[in-house]
């Protein structure tokens, strides 16, 4: 294993009087290139050569970053707006695993509004914010936001339905429930057209975004109107649409009498975390809330905190604000908050940047402002308390999972890196691998990758997990400019990444040190570029062997090897006759179960995939004249197989090189006659 004082902070401190002593942006990076920590500082000698003072006088974990680290560099800059911004940008573009991150909550449900769709759709949605789709909340409970929902459809009556409900309904030629009740347009039979539609889900964006007076006195001359003219049944009806908005509208408390647009912002914090939390105001009525709790990396008082959280917080909301269909701002007029940090004038600047109009950083004195301040003070001290109730167990059962690990499989440090290679295939056919990663106990879903076996069944699992092994490790050699060369390795197509991946990825920024296991071309970490302290093996020991019978070819030393039969859940070592036998309540023996059903979980939807895509080639093999590359042209075009059985002829015939004849064909192979109708109809995400 590695040597742990291969990684002492006096092996690449910084010369003395080579840092400069002007303000800048610093970044460590660990043996592999890989960013770590970014951090900013009025002083760059200053705030550096405290990284590098007695090790037992550091903050717990400020000494495990540094000692984590094998390098650090900066950049000197003129303006702290400047400092800022390159600030944000490199931890979101290196995003590095000791910095705070403050994502959006993906636990508290909200409702959102696909704006980026032909016809929006209102929906409860979990999970992070994406492009050109509108959000309001987070709010406590999803049935709070359904409750809200089904007292404005009445006034607004938008699509709710999911794709694939609209698509069939479409299909059928008549409306849901909802469309009956007038609870909804109904615009998939044409009741309304697609600018109408929009103008409801306008509408209706409105009024949650705190327009509320304009509304209601638009309804009430409607109401007047419509009495006026003696329709009493319409008048009757908007008056119970208006009934409806002030039930909604008493939902949300008055909390600003003034009508103020202001987030408010509060903290409680001990050595170690810090928790946050914000209330949203528009047009004096609380909007939502949201909470995190992060971990400190060095010591930072509540000023430090502060600039800290609007910077990446409102960052974040100001690059997923870029769809011209959300006129939502990502920065409110007011921030309050706590304490203001040193250069609040700085901060105010580059919030002022974002919003596109001046922007207000302060801390309330008195009034109904303070009296909100402090209420969101006691909302983070006790979600503050409530986590550490929560997370006191977790921690301790995965420090001391990593412990158990260590001590049963005699390795010299904790593996912080845990990876694991499992097999799938259906009697010798499309043979495929998962590799998945655990960082610190926790999935690191964006490291996942899988394999195709070349040659399928030929020598069994063994076989299919020695190529793996191979692979993987020949490209990391590669990657890291090892002797070994990357022929060998998997090519485009044989990997891919995980399902926890998503979002923009950030400019890219050129290498020019050619630093091992940094991409030139890109700046950005080689995707083979990090092993694992632990590499984790489904099977017993024949699969061991197999394992670390490559690695020693390789040449590669500092991995473990280990494997986790199912049968009696054994650990097994390599040239050990009898395996390790953990308890079944350990918590070494749980995190290993977890990486290794992760593992086979990823793996057989591989397979499955794999699996109906030959199943559909299969059966387009009969069509005449379709090809290879018509038949990659289908699957590429629609995405997943399923998508492709439930098009119709048409679909197909309007692709380039497709006509009626040929569509017909499709479809008769597909679905066993021509003409037929097409099952289900409904939307199935791409494979």
């Amino acid at each position: 294993m590695r040597d742990p004082a291969s990684n002492d902070p006096s092996r690449y401190r910084p010369a003395p009087g080579s840092i400069p002593e002007a303000p800048g942006v610093y970044r460590f990076s660990d043996p592999h290139g890989r960013v770590i920590y970014v951090g900013k500082a009025k002083s760059l000698r200053q705030r550096l050569n405290s990284y590098f003072a007695d090790l037992t006088g550091l903050h717990p974990r400020t000494r495990q970053m540094v000692t984590t680290a094998a390098k650090v560099e900066w950049t000197v800059v003129t303006t702290e707006v400047e400092a800022l911004q390159l600030e944000y940008n490199w931890i979101k573009e290196y995003d590095p695993r000791f910095n705070v991150r403050y994502r959006d909550d993906k636990t508290y449900p909200v409702l959102a509004v696909t704006m980026n769709e032909e016809f929006p759709r209102l929906h409860v949605y979990r999970g992070p914010r994406r492009k050109g789709v509108r959000y309001f909340g987070p709010y406590a409970h999803a049935w709070a936001i359904r409750e809200t929902l089904d007292l404005l459809l009445r006034v607004f009556p938008a699509r709710t339905c999911s794709a694939g409900v609209f698509k069939r309904h479409g299909q059928m030629g008549r409306p849901c429930l909802l469309g009956y009740i007038d609870k909804c347009s109904a615009p998939c039979v044409g009741r309304v057209d697609a600018d109408e539609h929009r103008a409801i889900v306008a509408d209706f964006s409105d009024f949650l975004a705190g327009r509320t007076d304009h509304l209601v006195k638009q309804l009430e001359r409607k109401m007047a109107d419509a009495s006026e003219q003696l329709e009493f049944e319409r008048a009757a009806r908007l008056r119970d649409d208006v009934g409806a908005l002030r039930r909604a509208m008493e939902k949300q408390a008055v909390v600003l009498g003034d009508g103020t647009d202001a987030d408010v912002v509060a903290f409680a914090q001990d050595e170690l975390e810090a928790a946050v939390q914000v209330f949203h105001v528009r047009g004096g009525r609380v909007r939502g809330q949201r909470g995190w709790v992060v971990d400190k990396v060095e010591p930072t008082d509540t000023a430090q905190l502060v600039e800290r959280f609007l910077t990446q917080f409102y960052g974040e909301q100001a690059a997923l604000a870029g769809s011209a269909d959300d006129a939502t701002q990502p920065v409110p007029k007011e921030i309050l908050v706590p304490e203001l940090p040193a250069e609040a004038g700085s901060l105010a600047q580059w919030l002022t940047r974002l919003r596109g109009s001046r922007v207000q950083v302060r801390v309330p004195q008195r009034g109904d402002k303070r009296a909100l301040a402090d209420t969101v003070a006691r909302n983070a001290a006790e979600a503050f308390t409530q986590h550490k109730l929560r997370r006191a167990g977790d921690l301790t059962a995965r420090s001391a999972a990593l412990q158990e690990i260590q001590d049963a499989l005699g390795l010299d440090t904790a593996p912080l890196r845990i990876e694991c290679v499992d097999v799938s295939h259906v009697q010798g056919s499309n043979v495929v691998a998962s590799l998945v990663v655990f960082e610190d106990g926790l999935a690191r879903k964006s490291d996942y990758r899988r394999f195709e076996i070349r040659g399928g069944s030929e020598g069994g699992d063994v076989a299919a997990i020695a190529e793996v092994v191979r692979r993987r490790f020949k490209r990391y050699l590669a990657e890291t400019g090892g002797t070994e060369t990357g022929g060998a390795a998997d090519g485009a197509g044989n990997t891919a990444q995980g399902p926890g991946e998503s979002g923009e990825v950030p400019a890219a920024v050129p290498d020019p040190e050619h630093r091992p296991g940094i991409d030139p071309e890109t700046g950005r970490p080689r995707k083979f570029a990090y092993p694992p302290n632990l590499l984790v093996v489904d099977g017993g020991q024949p699969q061991v062997e197999a394992a670390a019978d490559v690695l020693g070819r390789l040449g590669i030393t500092d991995v473990a090897v280990c494997g986790l039969a199912k049968r009696l859940e054994e650990v097994w070592l390599p040239a050990e006759p009898d395996p390790v036998i953990l308890s079944r309540t350990s918590e070494g023996l749980y995190l290993l179960q977890r990486v290794r059903d992760e593992a086979h979980r990823f793996a057989i939807t591989y397979h499955r995939q794999r699996r109906s895509q030959s199943m559909i080639v299969s059966e387009l093999d009969a069509v005449p004249g379709l090809g290879p590359a018509r038949r990659a042209a289908l699957l590429k075009h629609f995405g997943s197989v399923r998508k492709l059985k439930a098009a119709d002829a048409e679909e197909i015939a309007a692709l380039p090189g497709f006509g009626p004849r040929t569509a017909a064909a499709v479809i008769t192979a597909l679905h066993g006659e021509p003409g037929a109708p097409v099952p289900g109809g409904h939307e199935v995400p791409a494979s």
